[in-house]
């Protein structure tokens, strides 16, 4: 045996260049997922999400993952039965968030590794898990969800059979590089329910909802305060209608009953596909909501439009609740600057809510997109002079903040940190502001307790900033006994011996 000699050329060293390297995997690699979604097939679902749920400048608001939205709506329902293919750390966080926000139900995983998502055994394992748990006793529907590493790869859960020993099987695509916001996921799910039910209904008879009433009803599109489609029931009820089943529904018979209405009213307007299959079934939407007076006003006249309505019996339900509404609008007066952010998809109600209470609303940024059934929100509120920052960031949040300096800021927990850090009062907009009635009058005060308190507070927020003056800030921040001081010359040492490492490494390899 003849050992080679080593060759007297020289060559480049071998290293890694973290800076220019690409980060693969996860939430940080949307475009590569999407591109490999594309080729495995997922191209025409992606294109109809790109359709349906528009993306803004940069790219997608910063929200939770968006899978959280119809994990919610799945849990919420009863006797459907939810089955999640995704990565275990995704599956946990989406598990461990939908818990804390009170679901009281398991949720199914299939897990996988490189060779059965490659050889298609995850397919398989997706299929058998669906077999096993279709018990009619138990469930009506189960739903399969892929989150972005499956759909990526092109698991096609469209395959899955439509139904198994009665059970309704609904196989959807969530990939957070294709739904921007998990409030549009809510969407996904409720449109794909729609879509089953409607083909259902078409087919022949389907089971009756429990409650049926003996009036025209009106869908109410998107999840809302409890309290508000009662309110909303009394309004409709002087023109002969009733309010029908809120969508998403609790169960699955209700969604033949939000079918069979007179009219839709989008109250969160960003249901895009849900509003598909209620156009195909030939039901008029209507946007906006009953909000305040003004918006009562166009809600009622909208309605009545929409349902044949005699415009003396709209004019009398005005009659009726307008005065009731601005009596309590101005016995619950608001006085203050207000900025609104967050990803709800009421951010434009609540502004005009505040605004008709005599608050001055400079600022409303949501998450959700731009769309039809927000217009009538847009038109009022830029006539008063508000900026609306559709697809809102969380630095156009801040900036908002930072711009207006308002008393009160309301916005998600970011927004809200920062503005309390600038010692101004903020509110948390899910659990404090949805967690109201915002319709009719039920809703007209209903801010104001909350609102009011919050803008009080910031004597309090003034004495706090003056308290911890002059405390230690970013690697300063706490209470030391001896404060860490700044040592340029030990940075400056350390830099040069990660300087003679690297050479060290880089010789190695020559």
């Amino acid at each position: 045996m003849t050992d080679t000699p080593a060759s007297s050329a020289s060559r480049t060293p071998d290293r890694i260049d973290l800076v220019a390297a690409p980060v693969e995997g996860g939430c940080s690699s949307k475009d590569t997922m999407r591109a490999a979604a594309e080729e495995a097939g997922k191209g025409e679902i992606l294109a109809r999400y790109a359709a349906d749920y528009p993306k803004g400048p940069h790219d997608q608001p910063q929200s939770m993952c968006p899978a959280f939205g119809s994990l919610r709506v799945g849990l919420r329902m009863r006797r459907t039965a939810t089955i999640l293919s995704g990565s275990a750390c995704c599956v946990y966080g989406l598990t461990f968030t939908s818990h804390f926000y009170g679901a009281r139900r398991s949720v199914g995983y299939v897990p996988f590794s490189s060779e059965t998502l490659v050889t298609g055994k995850l397919y398989e394992d997706i299929r058998d898990a669906v077999h096993l748990m279709a018990d009619p006793a138990l469930y009506d529907t189960i739903v399969v969800t892929n989150l972005c590493v499956p759909t990526a790869s092109g698991v096609p859960l469209q395959g899955l059979p439509k139904a198994i020993n009665g059970v309704r099987i609904i196989g959807i695509d969530v990939p957070g590089f294709g739904i921007p916001t998990h409030a549009e996921a809510k969407d996904v799910l409720a449109g794909a329910m729609l879509a089953y039910a409607r083909k259902e209904a078409s087919q022949g008879p389907v089971a009756a909802p429990s409650h049926r009433p003996d009036r025209p009803t009106v869908t109410l599109l998107g999840e809302m305060f409890p309290a508000d489609p009662v309110g909303i029931g009394q309004l409709l009820e002087p023109l002969g209608l009733a309010a029908g089943p809120v969508v998403p529904t609790r169960e699955w018979r209700e969604l033949y009953s939000a079918l069979d209405c007179a009219a839709v009213a989008a109250i969160h307007p960003f249901y895009t596909a849900s509003i598909r299959e209620f156009e195909s079934a030939g039901r008029p939407v209507i946007g906006s909501a009953p909000v305040g007076v003004d918006g009562t006003a166009a809600w009622l006249d909208a309605i009545g439009a929409a349902c044949g309505i005699a415009q003396s019996a709209v004019d009398a339900a005005k009659d009726k609740f307008l005065p009731a509404i601005r009596a309590a609008l101005d016995a619950n007066p608001i006085k203050g600057r207000i900025t609104v952010s967050g990803y709800e998809g009421s951010e434009l109600l609540v502004a005009r809510l505040l605004i008709e209470s005599g608050a001055d609303v400079p600022y409303v940024g949501t998450a959700c997109p731009k769309t039809r059934w927000s217009e009538p929100d847009r038109a009022w509120l830029e006539e008063r002079g508000v900026r609306i920052q559709y697809r809102a960031s969380l630095e156009q949040d801040i900036a908002a903040v930072e711009e207006f300096r308002p008393n009160l800021a309301i916005g998600t927990t970011p927004v809200v940190q920062h503005a309390k850090s600038e010692a101004i009062p903020a509110l948390y907009f899910t659990n404090l502001i949805s967690a109201r009635p915002l319709m009719g009058p039920a809703g007209a005060g209903s801010l104001a307790l909350v609102i009011n308190a919050a803008l009080a507070n910031q004597d309090r927020f003034n004495r706090m900033q003056s308290f911890f003056d002059g405390v230690g800030m970013e690697e300063n921040a706490g209470i030391w006994r001896d404060t860490p001081v700044d040592r340029p010359e030990f940075k400056k040492k350390y830099a040069a011996r990660m300087v003679g490492l690297n050479k060290s490494e880089e010789a190695v390899g020559t």
